[in-house]
């Protein structure tokens, strides 16, 4: 098996602690997936794989926790 070394179609996150870590989103049209896997150095370690239809919420997920950052930040600079 040959493993890419990034998604052909998708992206991929660096963790922010620089140890190797890295998120990959792979999306699968023809098959009307998404995968998202975790990977140490070259390894992957972990995948979760979703249909295309269940992305949206994945990403309002996303979206308010960084709303919920946000008001928090704000409330603690209101203090």
């Amino acid at each position: 098996m040959n493993v890419s070394p990034l998604p052909r179609r998708g992206g991929v996150s660096f963790d922010r602690r620089d140890d190797g870590h890295v998120l990959r989103v792979s999306a699968h049209p023809e098959a009307g997936t998404v995968t998202i896997s975790i990977w140490r150095d070259d390894r992957c370690v972990a995948t979760h794989q979703m249909l295309v239809a269940d992305v949206p919420q994945v990403i309002e997920m996303l979206a308010s926790s960084l709303v919920s950052s946000a008001l928090a930040d704000d409330r603690a600079t209101a203090s």
